[in-house]
């Protein structure tokens, strides 16, 4: 990841998660409300052509597209939280918390005494914490006794 897209996702952190909690309680009523035809409807004929006429069919892949999204979001907001433990500064992990809030620069500077140029600052501190490249796994040494190891094939 780049500067610029950990900027981006330290900014949209906030509503992402708000949209992964919205989404998930009303996607979890799926399929109600929402019921095939019965009787001779069932069997009639359906309209021919390029789009789906069945409402049903339509409304799943609406929702398929919204749980599509949904993952998306999890995955960026996952990488955030996965590097959080980088920030051990105390000023940055109170910046941090307040960026992830979705406060402005000028509302943290106001809040901690300090100037948002400051706050600006501190912020991109973090955001060059947050792009060096992270193991997937968590607090794992960098070096391992596997990595000293040779192979025996």
């Amino acid at each position: 990841m780049n500067k610029r897209q950990i900027e981006a996702l330290l900014k949209d952190y906030h509503w992402m998660m708000n949209s992964i909690k919205l989404l998930r309680d009303s996607m979890e009523d799926a399929g109600e409300k929402l019921t095939a035809q019965y009787g001779i409807e069932s069997v009639m004929p359906k309209a021919q052509g390029g789009g789906q006429s069945d409402p049903v069919a339509k409304e799943t892949a609406r929702r398929e597209k919204r749980w599509n999204k949904v993952a998306q979001y999890e995955q960026k907001v996952k990488l955030i939280q996965d590097r959080i433990h980088l920030i051990t500064d105390d000023r940055e992990v109170e910046v941090l918390h307040w960026l992830l809030e979705g406060k402005s620069l000028r509302w943290i500077g106001k809040h901690m005494g300090l100037s948002h140029s400051h706050v600006n600052r501190i912020r991109e501190s973090i955001v060059d914490k947050i792009t060096v490249d992270v193991p997937d796994v968590p607090n794992v040494p960098e070096e391992t006794d596997f990595a000293k190891a040779t192979s025996t094939c």
